[in-house]
């Protein structure tokens, strides 16, 4: 899904020599928050931080919905995530299911399947970082 690739594209930090340095919070007012592709729980939502110009890869907030699960996906990207708000399981195609609590930091190789859920009384908030392109592909079902 080109999706998130359009929301990076709307964010106005870019990677060129000279650029301000920034911050934000996860539960900041001035984060916009976009769409996430339409295989993902209503109420999901993306908040692009900082994006390469070039669509080589971005930094952003994730925020999934209290108890609901996400389906099996992959990215083009290795994500590099730190959860900071709720309780997270995930589980790579292979591995074990990891908990992720706030602050815990977790590495999602390129191309890996997975799926989760946000086991938690309030929102999933996971900062990542991608390096490539920002998408999402579901993973069709054999059911």
């Amino acid at each position: 899904m080109r999706i998130l690739t359009i929301l990076a594209a709307m964010c106005c930090a870019t990677a060129m020599a000279g650029e301000p340095a920034l911050h934000s919070t996860h539960d900041s007012a001035s984060l916009e928050w976009g769409p996430c592709p339409p295989f993902f729980a209503e109420g999901c939502g993306v908040a692009v931080l900082h994006a390469n110009e070039d669509g080589t890869g971005a930094d952003v907030f994730f925020r999934y919905p209290a108890g609901e699960s996400f389906v099996e996906h992959w990215h083009t990207s290795a994500e590099r995530m730190v959860l900071v708000q709720g309780r997270m399981d995930v589980t790579y195609e292979g591995q074990d299911t990891t908990t992720l609590n706030v602050g815990d930091y977790a590495f999602g190789p390129a191309k890996h399947k997975h799926h989760g859920a946000c086991v938690s009384d309030d929102d999933c908030i996971l900062f990542i970082a991608f390096n490539q392109a920002i998408d999402a592909h579901e993973v069709a079902s054999t059911d």
